[in-house]
C-alpha cells in the first residue's frame, strides 16, 4: 500500500497537463487512436475508419470503438477524474442521467448538470490515506517491538525447552529407580499380606467348624430323650419337621434312612453323617447361643513386622506416585512448548505474541471469544453453553506471504447441517482488537481483527517513479 507515495500524487496532480485524446479513453491507450490511421479494434478483429470512433454506433465486437458512448453493450467509458482516482464505467452509464464520473465527464450530452467533485474526494481520501499512513507507521513501530520480543521470547522458550527436555531425562531415570524399589518392596509385602490373610481365613474356618460342632451336639442332646448317649429311630420319628421329601408325612422308614440303615447313632455318628443332612430343618428346642460369625467380624490388625513392610512399600509407592506426578507436569509443560514452537506464528514471529491470549467482542446477542492459535467460542449474553464456531486450522492463501487470513475449522455441528467454521481477516491497527463478526453462510462466520502485527513499513523513502507516471498518464 503505497499510502505516502498517493498523498505526494494527490498533491501533485492537480497542477497537471490534460492530454488531448478521444472521449472516453485513458491516456495509456492513447496511441491505440491515432486520428491519422484507420482505427483497429483491440481485439484485432476489425479495422474501421477513424471517423467511425465514437459515432454513437457500435462497429467493433469488443466496443472498443465506442469508448465515449452507450452505442456498445460490451464497452467501457474511462473517467479522468483529475483530482481523485481514475475509474472505468460501463458504457450504459454514459449520459444516462446520473454522474457516474466524479468529475461528471459521462454525462456531457444527457443535458444533466453535475457538480465536479474530484476535488473535494481527493482531499477526503487524501486525509484517509494521511491517517492510515499514520496508523501504518505507529503500527509498523509496534510490529518492531512484537518483532524483538517475540524472538527473544522464543530464544528463551527453546532454552527452556531444551532444560525441561534435561528434566524430563533426569525425572524417567528417577522414576525408574522408585519403580524398581517399589517392586521390590512388594514382594515381602504381599507374602506377609497373603500369609496374615490366610490364617484370618483359616480361623474363620475353625471357629465355623466349632460353632457347626457345637450346634450339633446341642441338637444331639435334645434328640437323646433318654440321655443313653444314643439317639435312636423313635427319637429321631418324633422330629416330624425332618420331614425330608416334604411331602407332609415323616415315616420311621424315612427316620431309619436319616440314621444311615441304622436303629440308632452315638454321638460320633451323629456329627459324622446325620447332622448334615438334618441342620437345616431341625427345630431347636432352645438355639443355643453363637458368636457373631466371623465373616462379620473386621480382620485383626496386621502384626508389627508385617505392618513394617506395607509402611516401606507404601512410602516406595508414594515416592513414585509423587515422582511421575512431576514427570507428568515436565511433559505436559514440555508438549505445549514444543506445540508453540512448530506453529506458524508470522514471517520474523510477529503474531506470536498473540498466543495463550484471548479477545472478545460483544454484540446485542452474543459474546465472541476468539483466541488465535487455538479456538473461537459464542456465547449467549443472556448465559448458557459455549458453542464453539472453530479450532485452529491453518493460515489462508500464504502465496502472497502476507498472513492476513487464519482458518478455524472442527466447531460445533449445525443442526443437521456441518461443522462450524470462521475465517478471521486481519488488518493493521494500533491496537489487537476484533471489530466485526458476521455469519454470511449458514455455520460459517467470518470474523475482523486488527493487529499491528500486519502493519506494513512506510514507503516513504522511495521516489514516486512508477507511481507518479501512472497518475499523471490519466490526465
Amino acid at each position: 500500500m503505497m499510502i505516502v507515495v498517493f498523498v505526494y500524487l494527490f498533491v501533485c496532480c492537480s497542477s497537471a497537463v490534460e492530454v488531448k485524446r478521444p472521449r472516453g479513453v485513458s491516456l495509456t491507450k492513447r496511441p491505440l487512436y491515432d486520428e491519422t490511421k484507420n482505427f483497429t479494434c483491440l481485439d484485432g478483429s476489425k479495422s474501421i475508419p477513424f471517423d467511425q470512433v465514437n459515432d454513437d454506433y457500435c462497429d467493433c465486437p469488443d466496443g472498443t470503438d465506442e469508448p465515449g458512448t452507450a452505442a456498445c453493450p460490451n464497452g467501457f467509458f474511462h473517467c479522468t477524474n483529475a483530482g481523485f482516482r481514475p475509474q472505468n464505467i460501463h458504457s450504459s452509464l454514459v449520459n444516462d442521467g446520473i454522474c457516474d464520473c466524479c468529475d461528471t465527464t459521462d454525462e456531457y450530452n444527457s443535458g444533466v448538470v453535475c457538480e465536479n467533485s474530484c476535488k473535494d474526494l481527493g482531499r477526503k481520501e487524501h486525509e484517509l490515506l494521511a491517517k492510515q499512513a499514520e496508523v501504518a507507521a505507529e503500527g509498523f513501530k509496534l510490529k518492531q517491538q512484537l518483532i524483538e520480543e517475540g524472538k527473544k521470547n522464543k530464544e528463551d522458550k527453546q532454552r527452556k525447552l531444551e532444560g525441561l527436555r534435561e528434566a524430563k531425562k533426569d525425572w524417567e531415570i528417577k522414576v525408574s529407580e522408585l519403580r524398581t524399589f517399589k517392586e521390590e518392596a512388594e514382594v515381602p509385602e504381599k507374602a506377609a499380606k497373603e500369609k496374615h490373610h490366610q490364617e484370618w481365613e483359616d480361623l474363620k474356618e475353625a471357629k465355623k467348624q466349632q460353632e457347626e460342632r457345637m450346634l450339633a451336639s446341642t441338637a444331639f442332646a435334645e434328640l437323646d430323650d433318654d440321655g443313653d448317649g444314643l439317639v435312636t429311630v423313635s427319637e429321631v420319628w418324633t422330629h416330624v419337621e425332618l420331614d425330608m421329601n416334604s411331602d407332609g408325612t415323616f415315616t420311621e422308614d424315612e427316620a431309619w434312612e436319616l440314621l444311615g440303615g441304622a436303629s440308632s447313632v452315638d454321638h460320633s455318628g451323629f456329627l459324622g453323617h446325620v447332622w448334615s443332612k438334618i441342620k437345616d430343618k431341625y427345630n431347636f428346642e432352645v438355639h443355643p447361643v453363637t458368636e457373631k460369625p466371623e465373616e462379620d467380624r473386621e480382620m485383626p490388625p496386621y502384626d508389627e513386622a508385617t505392618q513394617g513392610l506395607i509402611d516401606v512399600a507404601d512410602k516406595a509407592r508414594a515416592d513414585l506416585s509423587e515422582v511421575e506426578s512431576s514427570m507428568r507436569s515436565v511433559e505436559a509443560d514440555l508438549k505445549d512448548l514444543e506445540k508453540e514452537l512448530s506453529l506458524d506464528l508470522g514471517r520474523n514471529g510477529e503474531f506470536a505474541y498473540m498466543y495463550g491470549k484471548c479477545f472478545e467482542m460483544t454484540t446485542p446477542e452474543y459474546i465472541y471469544r476468539i483466541c488465535p492459535f487455538n479456538k473461537i467460542v459464542q456465547k449467549p449474553k443472556s448465559g448458557g453453553t459455549e458453542t464453539s464456531l472453530g479450532s485452529w486450522g491453518m493460515w489462508v492463501d500464504l502465496g502472497s506471504n502476507n498472513y492476513s487470513q487464519m482458518k478455524y475449522d472442527r466447531g460445533t455441528a449445525c443442526w443437521q447441517g456441518p461443522n462450524r467454521s470462521t475465517l478471521v481477516k486481519l488488518t493493521c491497527g494500533r491496537e489487537t482488537v476484533v471489530t466485526s463478526t458476521v455469519e454470511p453462510s449458514r455455520c460459517e462466520y467470518a470474523m475482523e481483527m486488527q493487529t499491528p502485527a500486519l502493519c506494513q513499513e512506510p514507503r516513504s523513502q522511495k521516489q514516486p517513479g512508477d507511481e507518479w507516471q501512472q497518475a499523471h498518464s490519466e490526465l
